[in-house]
């Protein structure tokens, strides 16, 4: 029987694939932090709630990435919780610019599914959650 520290559920969550989703969590914490930033400073009134939403995006992949990073039952709650917005936010974002784009007069990190990035804010919550599930404690 393997010791209690190698297996898979009790190895951090930072580790092996987790290093991965670490990096694409930072990667898309970054973008659309700076994303929404940008937008807000310099053309805010065209499209406020698009680019609100960027921000709120940017502030769920930073503590997502946060949680990953952490790791343990603080970190782990962190990342669930990050993701599972994530996964809410990209879906009903989602919906909505597919349905009226009117009210979305310029792209969010979610809008569309995250077309505008490849549909990687569509499959990462998927991926995260599954990851945080995998590497839950055991009793």
């Amino acid at each position: 029987m393997p010791e209690a520290s190698t297996r898979p559920q009790d190895a951090a969550l930072g580790s092996g694939l987790g290093r991965v989703l670490l990096l694409v969590y930072g990667i898309f914490a970054l973008s659309a932090s700076a994303r929404a930033l940008v937008q807000i400073s310099t053309h805010f009134g065209e499209a406020p709630l698009a680019y609100l939403l960027s921000a709120f995006a940017g502030l769920v992949y930073i503590s997502a990435t946060v949680g990953l990073a952490i790791g343990g039952a603080r970190g782990r709650l962190i990342a669930l919780v990050s993701c599972s917005i994530e996964l809410l936010g990209v879906l009903i974002i989602g919906v909505l610019t597919v349905a009226d784009a009117g009210d979305f007069p310029d792209d969010t990190v979610w809008s569309r599914f995250g077309s505008g990035y490849g549909y990687v804010p569509l499959v990462l919550p998927f991926i995260g959650l599954w990851w945080i599930w995998r590497h839950r404690p055991r009793a």
